[in-house]
């Protein structure tokens, strides 16, 4: 790899921007693809958001001879709105998992490093976060508090951005609540049907830590079978 290319790269991945290198294996040429980002279109681009999407490089065939396509992914991240009994094991499965945790909460009795140890806290305002968090494609967000006055907000920013993933706590009752709430503010049907409430595969769970497995393994479910 060349010295421009690694710093490129390293200025991408600073940005939590998604990026492939192609190097073409018999002239060793090199490419930096924004497959997501950028505005060029071609086989080889479309090869690499399909890399991107399943979080591995791989060799592709091109006229000019074999590619390999180098996939550098962002950090995966799970912010988490609600520092409540669920949160606490998810955060922790979730870092196992390999995910970036944020917990976001403003009411500061919940919101303690002491119940979140190892994890970054944020008790400003739910949309405010996350607005300054930017979710992107390597993003899930999770939303847990019961309270539409926190979680609302945090939905409708959520709702705007590429995360890949939106999930909401909350009864089929509580969910059809929601999504009447959401219509009143101008979000449409295949907007609102991005999230996923009540969160969670139907697996039985009922204490903090199952639930946190059912919401974990949705997660991962629609991580690896995005774009498949």
């Amino acid at each position: 790899m060349q010295q421009a290319t690694l710093s490129q790269i390293l200025d991408d991945r600073a940005a939590r921007r998604p990026v492939v290198l192609a190097t073409n294996l018999e002239s060793g040429d090199e490419k930096i693809l924004y497959p997501i980002d950028g505005d060029e279109q071609s086989d080889l681009v479309t090869e690499a958001a399909a890399a991107i999407h399943a979080d591995k490089s791989r060799t592709v065939e091109t006229a000019e001879g074999p590619v390999f396509l180098h996939v550098f992914n962002p950090p995966l991240r799970m912010i988490l709105i609600g520092a409540v009994h669920i949160s606490q094991p998810l955060a922790r499965m979730a870092a196992l998992a390999g995910y970036e945790v944020v917990v976001v909460d403003p009411r500061r009795a919940f919101a303690s490093a002491a119940r979140f140890p190892g994890v970054e806290v944020r008790t400003d305002w739910p949309d405010e976060a996350l607005e300054d968090l930017a979710p992107n494609l390597r993003t899930a967000v999770v939303t847990l508090t019961h309270d539409p006055k926190l979680d609302d907000p945090a939905l409708h920013v959520a709702l705007r951005s590429d995360a890949f993933y939106i999930g909401s706590l909350g009864s089929k009752k509580t969910h059809r609540t929601r999504v009447e709430r959401l219509t009143e503010a101008g979000f449409d049907e295949n907007t609102i049907g991005r999230i996923l409430g009540p969160v969670g595969l139907s697996i039985g769970a009922t204490s903090p830590a199952e639930i946190a497995v059912a919401i974990l393994a949705q997660i991962t479910d629609v991580l690896r079978h995005q774009g498949a």
